[in-house]
């Protein structure tokens, strides 16, 4: 279930989810058809392909698997310019409908990806959580580097011919189990300052937002679910600010939280909490 204005990219024909592994191990194809399917009938807007560490040809074949039933378009998802390059060649306009798929993800340490744009034209998703300095990969600690690293690529890839509107920034959502290091308020601070940018105008942002719960337990100590309300609570502090595409589950449900349900609390608190206390925060709500 979904949002008024949140675009899902079907995360499950990924090689890191452990069901979906035994899948590739098995070389179940129809296993995998059948996820994609079920993704597309589930309201994926797009649907992820992420073979792990396999040769580029096989990321080509499942492209055509996944393409062969659903006319969905695609997100690529490699950091390897190898493999995206063969998926893109894989790709066929004409059976997403001419809808152009979605690169994930071009980070600064990987402008070359851009280049794959001579193959077929693509939406990229910019990686924004770390910068290049000197050929070597910085996290990016604050919002504010953040969003300087946000600038330098979406001018990349206006230098490309990529509009704004075909953009999607990606800050890097971390666990808030574990989050001691305020990445939640990086998170929102970035999103906040790409908001009122005018320079960024029409452009899209996301999150891998399975990421924000993966360490929690399924339910509270009273009996109530712990992930699918603290993933729309971050939904609805963060779509207000720009975020309207996540990759995510077509099975969890994102629904419009009132402000003082326990899960939009526990969020607005652990913005104003430091290290661990923020932990102990998520810990007393799921407790």
């Amino acid at each position: 279930m979904s949002l008024p204005g949140l675009t899902i990219i079907g995360e499950s024909i990924n090689d890191s989810v452990p069901s979906t592994h035994k899948l590739y191990e098995a070389n179940d194809i129809a296993g995998l058809k059948e996820l994609a399917k079920s993704q597309d009938l589930g309201g994926a807007a797009y649907i992820d392909v992420n073979v792990g560490k396999r040769p580029p040809e096989f990321l080509a074949e499942m492209v055509r698997h996944v393409q062969s039933v659903t006319a969905k378009p695609l997100s690529i998802d490699t950091p390897d310019p190898a493999m995206a390059e063969a998926a893109l060649k894989a790709y066929d306009l004409s059976r997403a409908g001419g809808q152009i798929p979605v690169l994930n993800s071009i980070s600064p340490l990987r402008l070359e990806m851009f280049d794959l744009l001579k193959i077929v034209r693509f939406k990229p998703i910019l990686l924004v959580s770390e910068r290049n300095e000197g050929g070597r990969g910085l996290p990016n600690h604050t919002a504010a580097e953040e969003f300087e690293t946000a600038k330098q690529m979406l001018a990349e890839a206006k230098k490309h011919g990529i509009p704004v509107e075909d953009c999607i920034i990606d800050p890097a959502i971390s666990p808030i189990g574990a989050d001691s290091e305020g990445h939640l308020k990086r998170v929102v601070g970035t999103m906040e300052l790409i908001h009122a940018d005018p320079a960024f105008k029409g452009v899209h942002m996301s999150v891998g937002l399975s990421n924000f719960t993966v360490m929690l337990p399924p339910k509270r100590g009273d009996g109530s679910p712990t992930k699918g309300p603290l993933e729309s609570a971050f939904l609805m502090m963060a779509m207000p600010l720009g975020l309207d595409h996540i990759i995510g589950s077509t099975k969890r449900k994102y629904e419009k939280l009132t402000e003082d349900h326990p899960a939009m609390r526990c969020l607005r608190d652990c913005l104003k909490l430091e290290g661990f206390d923020s932990i102990m925060r998520v810990q007393e709500y799921y407790a």
